[in-house]
Parts: structure tokens; sequence; C-alpha cells
């Protein structure tokens, strides 16, 4: 039988309660995962059949975790000595999949229905478009993808398709597409959610089946909910009402996605009955955290009121840097984690660096990479292997070498020119007949004439692009290779390609000023008087030492975590370094046009609350964008900080260390040395 005494009084009364509506406030740190397994341990011990259970978060992992910790408070045998059911502990999308499987007969697909990857989706979408009269136009099935996504998500109304000509493509291809996934019985993963409804709102006796199997219903991350998802869990427990949902309104940091934090706040409109529980007391951070925390956080109106507390004692000052510049920022930090490493024994896997955009973290990356300093990236991919990234190098080492297959072979479709994948797969076996490289294949006579005209224009069009890119690197003449580049891009149409395949406008963003932020340094390793081809070939040289740097897997888990502040939610680190603290970063800038400051204060909030033992926050005077360095100003957010909480860098930096500290760096470094 579980132990409910081991929790404290709130935690208690929130695994307690089992009948009716429940709403617990789980603060950030205050132990919720806890309190949800030992709910439903608590079930199973008053008899509650664990089939009858439903617990539902959003990702597998978290479900996977607290499918262990519930195994090991319950009973592996019921009393009559039989096996004892797991209850269900899944993600949303597994419970929708759970649905399908006995009821999808109902809404014409068969049982044994397949869930399209997305490479199986472009696969389809390829087939439809091999089919269609393109019209001259070349198109390009990872953009037609992003925008049947969109439709399906209710994005008819979006910038998108402000373009007749984009509208009306979507519309050609959507009936095909959704035609050709039901002739193999197939759905979108995104669409597993939405069929449930309308199954539900269809056949009832659907429904009512479900309501009669999960009668005790538990909501993980209920702030994290979108439309759909309240829908489904409403519709499941509006009629027995033994629903538990668990969530911070403080930590609804996901609007941009979906998220509703209506669901968590108005849950009174639909629950009148419901008991709220607030979890307080948090387990993993000082009081000077948790009181900045909660200064900043009241500056919501629009909130659930709770006060974090903690008995870990008060615990060190912030600390706040002013930096000049990003890169200063950047090789400080990474200095100040090599002396908490060195003088404090403080390992790498203890300290975080959180920050606010997926572009801040190549910076960083370079820092900590020129230092030695081994890192795990979370939350966005590492700078160099990003698709864009890779790409554009791509095209570098193609148009120094165009014998490069693996390059050549990369770009030479992207953007879509008419070069379609069956194509290179020909030219690749070209290649390998005449024993030469897929350039040299191509430029064959022979090789070419085997083509349909359409193709085979496709195929010289590609050929002259290569040798006129190629002229100015070997002609003698001075050039720019910033401006030389940004051309091609221009002539290719890449750019325009990036921002019609992301779905989400800020990312398209994203990838774009990545892109450019690395044109500006081609121009680095000299003067544009010098060697063109030789100037790229030591760019080239330089990134790719850079990026191929080794990790060692034996070590693999002492590494500093670079993690985005939406990617950092639920993780806790023992010292903790915010980076760009500006306005117009954080608070984001968009936030003031789309009234989301409340939701980047959140944000601010969340990334306090993970720091256990120090947090350092800093800002720049200027950071460089584009090439160029602009003014920044401290984020607004700083303001909200108690003031006595708040050390200063320049007065920390007058106090001599301590003897203990002084020890231990010195001894650190003797070790080093010998």
């Amino acid at each position: 039988m579980v132990n409910l005494a081991s929790l404290n009084p709130q935690q208690r009364t929130a695994a307690a309660t089992l009948k009716g509506p429940v709403l617990i406030l789980a603060g950030a740190g205050t132990g919720k995962t806890r309190v949800i397994t030992f709910r439903i341990a608590h079930m199973i011990d008053r008899g509650i059949a664990p089939v009858n259970i439903l617990a539902v978060t959003f990702t597998n992992k978290a479900a996977r975790e607290m499918q262990q910790r519930v195994s090991k408070l319950i009973p592996k045998k019921d009393r009559n000595g039989e096996k004892l059911e797991r209850p269900t502990i899944c993600t949303f999308h597994s419970l929708c999949l759970k649905i399908l499987r006995v009821h999808i007969e109902k809404l014409g697909y068969k049982k044994n229905f397949v869930i399209y990857s997305e490479s199986e989706q472009l696969g389809a979408i390829k087939k439809i478009l091999s089919h269609m009269s393109a019209k001259g136009e070349k198109t390009d099935p990872a953009a037609i993808l992003s925008l049947l996504s969109k439709y399906k998500n209710g994005g008819e109304s979006a910038k998108a398709f402000a373009e007749p000509s984009v509208a009306a493509l979507a519309q050609h291809i959507r009936k095909k597409y959704e035609s050709a996934l039901r002739a193999c019985n197939a759905v979108d993963f995104d669409d597993l959610i939405l069929l449930t409804l309308r199954l539900f709102e269809e056949h009832p006796d659907a429904l009512q089946a479900c309501r009669d199997k999960y009668t005790y219903v538990m909501v993980d991350e209920y702030q994290d909910t979108n439309a759909a998802q309240f829908k489904l869990v409403h519709s499941l427990s509006s009629e027995h009402r033994n629903i538990c949902v668990v969530g911070d309104d403080d930590q609804s940091i996901y609007g941009w996605r979906g998220a509703e934090i209506s669901n968590l706040l108005d849950m009174e409109k639909h629950f009148p009955e419901v008991k709220v529980v607030k979890l307080e007391q948090n387990y993993r951070s000082t009081t000077t955290i948790l009181t900045a925390a909660n200064a900043v956080i009241k500056n919501n109106t629009q909130r659930r009121g709770k006060q974090l507390w903690s008995d870990k004692g008060q615990g060190k000052r912030i600390t706040l840097h002013t930096f000049e510049n990003d890169e200063e920022e950047s090789k400080h930090i990474v200095q100040q984690i090599e002396f908490m490493r060195l003088a404090s024994q403080v390992p790498w896997e203890d300290q975080a660096i959180l920050f606010r955009t997926n572009q801040q973290s190549r910076g960083l990356e370079t820092a900590l990479r020129q230092s030695n300093v081994r890192y795990h990236l979370i939350g966005g991919q590492s700078y160099f292997d990003r698709r864009e990234i890779k790409d554009f190098l791509a095209y570098l080492k193609m148009l120094l070498n165009p014998h490069d297959d693996i390059s050549l072979l990369r770009i030479a479709n992207v953007p879509a020119r008419g070069l379609s994948d069956v194509t290179m797969e020909r030219m690749l076996s070209a290649s390998q007949e005449r024993d030469c490289s897929v350039y040299a294949a191509m430029r064959h006579t022979d090789v070419q004439e085997s083509c349909l005209n359409r193709t085979k224009e496709s195929l010289i069009e590609f050929l002259r692009f290569i040798d006129e890119t190629r002229a100015p690197l070997s002609d003698g003449q001075s050039l720019s290779l910033k401006v030389w580049a940004e051309k091609f891009l221009t002539d290719t149409g890449y750019i325009e390609e990036l921002q019609r395949s992301e779905k989400n406008p800020d990312i398209a963003d994203n990838r774009v000023r990545n892109l450019k932020e690395l044109v500006e340094k081609l121009d680095e390793n000299g003067v544009p008087t010098t060697n063109p081809m030789e100037r790229l070939q030591t760019f080239l040289e330089d990134m790719t030492l850079d990026s191929d740097r080794e990790e060692d897997k034996d070590n693999k888990g002492d590494a500093v975590t670079l993690i985005t502040m939406h990617s950092c939610k639920g993780l806790e680190f023992p010292h903790v370094y915010i980076v760009g603290m500006e306005d117009g970063l954080l608070p984001h800038s968009r936030s003031k046009v789309e009234n989301t400051l409340d939701e980047e204060r959140r944000l601010f909030y969340v990334a306090i609350t993970r720091a256990m033992v120090t947090l350092t926050m800093s800002y720049c005077i200027g950071r460089k964008k584009y090439g160029q360095m602009l003014p920044c100003h401290p984020s607004p957010f700083l303001k909200e900080l108690p003031a006595d909480l708040v050390e200063l860098d320049d007065g920390k930096a007058k106090k001599p260390v301590t003897e203990e500290v002084g020890q231990n760096f010195f001894a650190a470094m003797k070790r080093l040395a010998d």
C-alpha cells in the first residue's frame, strides 16, 4: 500500500482527492510528477481498476517516467494472485491511436491503418506532383506539404495563402493528397486527434465506450493544452466528472503553437465544483531565486496567485553582468564556467546556459569550442547541423570542387529546379557506369540525350549555373566572397525557398538570419584582393575543423547544457546562466505587436526557476546582427527583480576570492600543468 505520509500536506490532499474535478496548481519544482504517480497508486489501493485510469501527458519521455514510477508503487499482482493490469499512461497522440485502432472502421478506414511519417508524406506529394502539369512552375514537395499542414490547422487565412497562385495550388493538391492517403489506408500524425474528435461527434457509441472505460482521467501540463486537446479531455470526462488536471499557468509558454492558458484559468466555467489544490513548497531552489521569480511573475495580472517557498536557505545573490557585445558575453560566460570547474570543482554537467532564440547559440558554441569545453545543445539543432547552413556549405564545396558528389547531390534540386530524385539517381548510376563523378557524367552529351526534353533543359541550365558562378573564383580578379555568395543565393532563389518551406514565419526569419550571418563571415579570412579560390578553401577548412570536433563518448555525460528557454521547462541545473537579457530578445520584439508580453514574462519566470544554487544573468550594450553592431537596451524585466537580491558584476569583481577557492584553483592549475 502506498504511503501518502511521505508527501507534504498539500501534496497529500491532491493525491487523496479522487472523486470529482480537481485542479492541482503545481508551481515550479514542487514535485508534481511525484503527486501524480502517488495519486494513481492511491486510486488502485482504494479499489479502482487500473484499466479505468487514464493519465495523459505531452511527451513520450514524461509518459515513460510516470509509468516507471507508478510500477514501483503498485503491486505486480491483485488480491486474487492474478497479474495486475497497468493504468493507461500515454501522450495525447498515443491515446487517440489506441481509440482509433478500436473504432476507426466507423470512419471508413480499416483497423490496420498506418501513420505516415514526414518522409512518407513527401513521397505521396512527389507522386502527385509527378502526375500533374506544373505549367512551367518548379514546385518543392516540402513547401507543398507545409501548405497542406496549414490547411489542416485552419491556416487558410494565413499569409502564405495571400497569393492566389499559392492558394490555388494548395486547393488543387489537397484533395489528391487526402485521396492518396485514404487509398493507402493511411493517416497523418497531426490528424490523429482531429479524427478522434470526428469519431466522437459522428458516433456517440464510440464516445460512450471510451467514457465507460476511462472513468478517472488525469491530464499533466494542462496549461499547454490546445483547443482540440481540451475538447478531447472534456468529451471524455464531462459525464463522470472525475477529472484531475495538473498544471501551472505561470509556466504557460507555448501560446505561439496553439496552447490556451484559458483552459486552466477558466476551469470553473466548465467544472464549477472543482477543488483547487496549490503546491507551493519548492524542492529545487534557494529562497533568493524563488523570491526573485515570485517578484517577476506577480506583474502578470491574469493568473492564479501562488507563492513559491523553500527550506533550502537564502543562498547567493543573483549576479548581473553587462557586456560591450555578444562576443564578449560568450567568452566571459565560458571563462566563468571554467573558473567554476577549476576553482570550485563544479563539473560541466552542473552548469547550463539559457537563451531566448536559437541563433544566440552560435556565438556561445564558438566560444565553448575555442575553450575545448564540451557542451550539449538542447531545443534546437547545432548551428552547424541546421539545414540552411548545411545547404550553403554544400553549395560552397560544390562550387569549389564540382566533382564533390555528396555536396552536388545535396543541392542539385535545392531549390527545386527540375532535377528530381529519380533524375539524380540516374546521374549517379551513369557516373558509376563511366567511373567518373556525377558532375562529369552530367556533362556527357549521351547522358543528357537520354533524358526527357524538360529534364535535359534543367540539367543544362544547372551546369550553366555552376560554370558561371565558378568563373569569378578563378579569373584572377579581386572578389568579395560575400557579394559573390549573395548573388548566387539570389539567382537560385534559395532564400525565397527557405522562407516558403517553413510553416512558422519566425522560424523562417531565423533561418534566413543564420544564413546571412554566415555569409558575412566569408571575407574574414583575407582581403578581397587575395586569391578568392584560396580564401574559400581556407573558410571551408576552418568550418570543417570547427564542426567536426570529435566527442568523447565515454565522458558524454559531463557537458555544459546549451538550451532555449522554451525547451528548459521541467529541467533543473545547479548553476544557470541566462544570457541576452535585452529588450527585443526577452521580451521578444514581436511580443509588443502580438500583445504577448505576459507570455514573455512567464518565459523569464521559467528560466529563473531552473536554477538550484546560483543564477547569473547578462545583457549586452551592442549585439551583432547581419554583420552590423546594433545598440541594445537592458530587458525591462530586469527592473522587476528585487534590487537587494541582485549583485552587479562591478561590485563583485572588487571582492577577493576566499582562501579555499584560491587553493582549489591553483591546485587545479597544477594538475593541468602536471
